[in-house]
């Protein structure tokens, strides 16, 4: 039986508000597990299980498959999606909500992440995983297409951000995939890509993880604003301090926060310790 015949026999409704567009090709579902690198060994934590097609497909690669579903009206669609699946478990709750520790608990060991994401959680869901929890190997995610190119941007480009600055700090981001919005049950307003990211929190030598998050959320505070200014409004420093700050990172002081690389916000995070200054 089709997913759709499942959803309609079931009595299920789109809720607009957890932004269900659930991916039902077979052959695609694969093709997003296969390239996300998942083998028997692997335990994979899926966030927005939906129609459960994506769970199946990684089910069918993985030892262990751990999803977390916030719609609770999809219980009696998943028992029959996901029926004769003896890998997987479904936990209803609200993964934004749970304390990281309490999912590695749960998952009791290293996992991945595979999941098709609710635009409106993307960020959020992505900066727990990378910035709360050091049993994450890597996270492959489907999201919409303009948040895939953020992901992967270059510095100084119009794309890149904070969060590209801080996916960087601690792992590789690759667009791997595009999907047409005409994949997806119901349909989306815009396309989506699959962005992997092999995380290695070694990458680079950070000294202070929250320094250099203090770092990239001061440059990235007024585009329009030099890092100068942005490090003045952000660390309540004078001009004279922000200057020597900036000179020994880049050299320059009219730079703009945004054409700093990672690099650069290494050095700038070992500045604002330097400095003493307060975040």
């Amino acid at each position: 039986m089709q997913l759709k015949d499942v959803l309609i026999k079931n009595g299920f409704h789109f809720n607009k508000r957890y932004g269900q567009n659930f991916l039902t090709d077979t052959n695609l579902l694969r093709s997003i597990v296969d390239r996300a690198g998942i083998t028997s060994e692997d335990t994979v934590i899926e966030i927005g299980v939906g129609g459960g097609t994506l769970t199946r497909a990684i089910a069918e690669k993985a030892k262990r498959v751990i999803g977390f579903e916030i719609d609770r009206n999809l219980q009696p669609v998943l028992s029959e999606t996901l029926s004769g699946l003896e890998n997987v478990e479904i936990i209803f709750k609200d993964v934004m909500k749970m304390p990281t520790e309490e999912i590695e608990q749960i998952v009791g060991g290293r996992f991945s992440v595979v999941a098709n994401l609710p635009y409106y959680i993307t960020t959020p869901i992505l900066m727990k995983f990378i910035e709360e929890s050091d049993m994450v190997d890597g996270i492959t995610v489907t999201v919409q297409e303009e948040v895939a190119d953020r992901l992967c941007a270059k510095a100084g480009s119009s794309e890149y951000g904070a969060i590209t600055a801080s996916v960087d700090a601690v792992g590789d981001a690759e667009k791997i995939m595009r999907i047409d919005r005409r994949m997806f049950y119901p349909a989306p307003n815009v396309d989506s890509a699959v962005v992997k990211i092999a995380l290695n929190k070694n990458k680079h030598l950070i000294e202070d993880l929250k320094a250099y998050r203090a770092g990239v959320r001061c440059a990235f505070l007024s585009r329009r604003k030099t890092l100068v200014n942005n490090l003045m409004m952000s660390f309540k420093v004078d001009r004279s301090t922000a200057e020597d700050i900036v000179t020994a990172v880049k050299g320059d002081v009219m730079v703009r926060g945004e054409t700093l690389t990672t690099e650069d916000f290494v050095a700038l995070s070992n500045q604002i310790l330097l400095k003493n200054l307060k975040f």
